[in-house]
């Protein structure tokens, strides 16, 4: 007795139906339907036309009929399977944003035969009908979630294939090693060597060298979409949390002249030029203090310093010596941290001193007087190299992929330990079938209930 489908759980002859815009208020509104028969469905409500007779993607104007009562004036767009989001028939109800109409519609349906959508399901339907692989189907949420010009650039490339191409040439590389140790297996009992070993080697370092690079850029990836983290250290008082209040526009931290007020880690985001920041105030750093919360804040300081992407070094020039910051500086270069150097207070400044930092690559700015912000920001986007970033095919972006992607890396790494043991061949072929099961996890090709139950619940109703 075979074992039932997905498909077979969920039933895919039921026809699903859910608001797919945010509930409240507004002009309009979207009501999402789709499975066998929706188009016969929703002409049983609809006065206008026969929506049965019309052609895929075309909108029609008509009436929302419960009995002889008017419900809504709508819009209602159809897709014929297989040319729709999910490849079934699809039909789409534009109304007025009123949550009694959208509420009393969806009740309508759901008492001619629909039922409520699950998470997700839309997508889901959309992936299991052969649509998208995984991989570009999680694309979907991240397109959703995308609050910036570059989060939205890497989520539209991996929607539309781009990391799914390159897992599927990292497993077109696997099976052509995986066909080596094959035939090795085929001529096993023969006297020649019909396979070298020096070169599987090279075979499997290569293909390393190609999950490395693919590992090393979910770190550049995870930082995209979580926001690049930019801490701003100084000594006390040198301004640094009415950098942060001036950068983002609001009065985010308690700005005073005592030293030691900023006890607590205090962060916030904002948009530069398409890219999404995370600044972090931290304690000032200052070898004196006998304040047992600020030397607690302080420590906190000196963890976001090593986990930075870009420090930002803020100094007062009303306030400092050449000594005193070169000295700061070199506390810094421990971090091994791109560091931006910062002079503040410049409305007031020592002039002997600016001048002395005039080609130490300084940026000064007035934070109180919002002076110069411009410059600085100019400075954070030339660090964090946009171009670099818009010339990525793909970035890695989700930590399930990267949590696979590094399971196939151990299998490997064990593969080509054993190879050069001159393990025989048929004990490498497990831990090689091993890495294609966890490439196949990442697209999909290998999935259970519970992973798409998981993934899937974590969309909304209407996607």
């Amino acid at each position: 007795m075979s074992l039932p489908t997905t498909k077979e759980i969920l039933n895919f002859n039921d026809i699903i139906v859910a608001l797919a815009t945010p509930p409240g208020k507004g002009a309009i509104a979207v009501i999402r339907l789709s499975g066998i028969n929706v188009i016969d469905l929703v002409n049983g409500v609809f006065k206008g036309c026969d929506l049965c007779k019309k052609k895929t993607h075309t909108i029609h104007f008509g009436l929302i009929l419960d009995g002889n009562t008017v419900l809504d004036e709508v819009l209602v767009s159809i897709f014929r399977a297989p040319k729709s989001f999910t490849h079934e028939d699809s039909v789409e109800i534009s109304c007025h944003g009123s949550q009694f109409i959208t509420k009393s519609v969806i009740q309508l349906l759901i008492r001619k035969g629909a039922r409520m959508a699950m998470p997700g399901e839309f997508t889901k339907r959309a992936f299991l009908n052969g649509r998208f692989d995984l991989t570009q189907a999680e694309a979907v949420s991240d397109l959703i979630a995308a609050n910036s010009a570059i989060t939205h650039d890497l989520a539209i490339k991996q929607m539309r294939g781009g990391f799914s191409s390159l897992i599927k040439k990292l497993r077109s590389e696997v099976i052509s090693f995986a066909s080596l140790l094959e035939l090795e297996l085929d001529f096993s009992e023969e006297d020649v060597k019909f396979v070298n070993r020096d070169n599987m080697n090279m075979m499997l370092n290569d293909l390393l060298n190609y999950i490395n690079n693919l590992l090393e850029g979910f770190k550049l990836g995870n930082v995209i979409k979580t926001g690049i983290p930019i801490v701003i250290t100084g000594k006390p008082n040198s301004g640094k949390s009415t950098l942060l209040n001036t950068l983002l526009n609001e009065e985010k931290a308690i700005v005073s002249s005592i030293p030691g007020t900023t006890r607590d880690i205090i962060e916030d985001k904002i948009t530069i030029d398409g890219i999404e920041f995370r600044f972090i105030d931290t304690a000032g750093l200052r070898s004196n203090s006998i304040d047992e919360i600020e030397m607690i804040g302080m420590s906190k300081t000196k963890e976001y310093l090593k986990k930075a992407f870009s420090v930002i070094c803020l100094f007062d020039l009303s306030n400092e010596t050449l000594d005193s910051i070169n000295d700061y500086l070199k506390e810094m270069e421990i971090l091994n941290t791109p560091v931006i150097k910062v002079g503040n207070k410049v409305d007031i400044a020592n002039h002997f001193l600016v001048n002395e930092l005039k080609n130490s690559d300084f940026i000064f700015i007035s934070a109180f007087k919002k002076q110069n912000i411009d410059l600085l920001k100019s400075k954070l986007i030339e660090y964090v190299n946009k171009e670099k970033i818009e010339c990525l095919d793909s970035v890695m972006i989700n930590s399930r992929h990267y949590e696979s992607l590094y399971k196939c890396k151990v299998s490997l790494e064990r593969t080509l330990t054993n190879s050069r043991n001159n393990v025989y061949a048929e004990f490498l072929v497990q831990d090689v079938k091993l890495t294609l099961h966890h490439l196949g996890t990442i697209t999909g090709e290998i999935t259970t209930n519970d992973l798409l139950d998981n993934l899937f619940s974590k969309f909304c109703i209407g996607k």
